[in-house]
């Protein structure tokens, strides 16, 4: 292997922990996470082969990236890369210009998610696509503490600081909600 400066570097793909028993186990671990992930986040739950193939596509990158997961954190990689496929699935079903393309994956359009009272449906409406993406993660996918931090890509500190923010701007919109009932 050349190691000189400029040289193409091979992925460490051939790590011995990374091979296709654990492939195998992480598949039998998580993919059913992944297949729930998706059928929460689909419009009126998807079709189920729309999951299946989401899901697919983020077990082939896992595979493909094997080197980048993580020992000990796979399931918030996965999550973590199952927010971008599913921004992208998104994209490719309606045009967008380019201007409009967010910067972060919102993973929760609370038109089209899965959620059948309309009242948490019109609070979660009301907050940041960060904010229902984090208090989602959170309460759909069981995530928390060092797990979600990954997911968010920030420090555990900065995990736990953002879902009590999310909670509180949550308490906030359902308050507001409750009192334009109320009135």
């Amino acid at each position: 292997m050349d190691d000189s400066p400029g040289a193409p570097h091979e992925p460490p793909h051939d790590r011995p922990s990374h091979d296709e028993a654990w492939f195998s186990a992480l598949f039998d671990a998580h993919s059913r996470a992944l297949y729930s992930y998706f059928v929460r986040r689909l419009p009126d739950g998807g079709r189920a082969s729309d999951a299946e193939d989401l899901a697919a596509e983020v077990l082939a990158t896992a595979w493909r990236r094997r080197g980048d997961v993580p020992d000990g954190a796979e399931l918030p990689w996965l999550y973590r890369t199952a927010g971008y496929v599913l921004a992208n699935h998104r994209r490719k079903m309606r045009a967008l210009p380019v201007a409009v393309v967010p910067d972060e994956p919102d993973d929760v359009d609370p038109a089209t998610f899965a959620a059948v009272d309309d009242a948490v449906r019109s609070v979660l409406a009301r907050l940041s696509p960060r904010d229902r993406r984090i208090l989602l993660l959170v309460a759909w996918d069981g995530l928390s503490g060092d797990d979600l931090a990954q997911v968010l890509g920030v420090s555990r500190g900065g995990a736990d600081a953002a879902l009590s923010r999310a909670r509180a701007r949550l308490r906030d919109a359902w308050d507001a909600h409750e009192q334009a009932v109320d009135a």
